[in-house]
């Protein structure tokens, strides 16, 4: 199975306020599966009810289908044939994914204010010929809220359990982990610019407010098609963020503003979007293998 980070959604540059950023399939259709079918039981949907979903984002049938088989061979949907209809379902692989990303979306706050002062700092030697085991390894850390201090020294505010990483990787016998507070001699805020490109986490925020702002109170869009984008894209702006301690991080962090609209706008197409996929889909029992 391939480990690296399937929430790695946007392609290019970061987007600007003008522009959307350009979400990969495979992104819009984990942000479909966590909204309407994680909650919902075993349950797998129609392709044809997917391709319908996807088309009212921009996504063409055939980018569809193709994204689906991508992530059945990636192990994180299932088929299953009824008759002459495909259905896909989660597979125990990405239902975690998919809650560890609920969690960050829903119950983790984007800006950081109760740091108790201590660091996880990860070491790590990998042989050169592991070339994309070390690539999976700096997604996933990340995602994780992990900065490289040095090449091979990273690090992330709190007390991150990262022994699941490691164990997927198979890299236990390559790395070196560690919990710390750090000397007073140490500039925390001189450390984390060095360390984090703030400006490029603050554009996204920014970007993200400024595109966003006006969906507020539009009842005109398509609540499905609104909420599974602004879902997308809020992780995907939130992924590149390693939540650092917000009393060291430049005044005004964007980040607060930011989250603020998506939850409200979020509160605003949530049920609606929920209405529409209840007509919309055709499901079925997702049967054990």
């Amino acid at each position: 199975m391939n480990s690296s980070d399937p929430y790695d959604g946007y392609l290019g540059a970061a987007p600007t306020a003008s522009s959307s950023p350009q979400l990969r399939p495979q992104s819009l259709l984990l942000a479909f599966f966590g909204d309407h079918v994680l909650e919902e039981g075993p349950l797998c949907v129609y392709s044809g009810s997917i391709i319908d979903v996807l088309g009212r984002v921009g996504v063409g049938e055939h980018a569809v289908r193709s994204t689906l088989t991508r992530m059945v061979n990636r192990g994180l949907l299932q088929r299953r044939r009824q008759g002459r209809r495909m259905y896909f379902g989660l597979t125990p692989h990405a239902t975690q994914i998919l809650h560890k990303g609920r969690k960050r979306v829903w119950h983790t706050s984007a800006v950081n204010d109760d740091w108790d002062g201590t660091w996880t700092l990860l070491g790590f030697s990998l042989p050169e010929a592991w070339r994309h085991r070390r690539h999976d390894l700096r997604s996933r850390l990340t995602w994780a809220g992990f900065g490289p201090l040095y090449s091979g020294l990273w690090i992330a505010p709190g007390d991150v359990d990262i022994s699941e990483i490691v164990a997927e990787l198979g890299i236990a016998a390559h790395v070196k982990i560690f919990h710390a507070r750090a000397d007073a001699a140490t500039d925390i805020g001189v450390m984390i610019r060095d360390t984090w490109d703030l400006e490029t986490v603050a554009a996204r925020y920014t970007a993200f407010e400024e595109r966003w702002i006006t969906h507020l109170g539009d009842c005109s869009v398509d609540p499905l098609a609104t909420h599974l984008r602004l879902v997308a894209e809020w992780l995907g702006t939130i992924r590149t963020d390693p939540r650092l301690p917000a009393r060291h991080l430049p005044p005004n962090w964007p980040a607060r503003s930011a989250e603020g609209i998506f939850r409200r706008i979020a509160e605003q197409t949530g049920e609606p979007a929920r209405r529409v996929a209840a007509e919309l889909l055709e499901t079925a029992l997702l049967e054990s293998s």
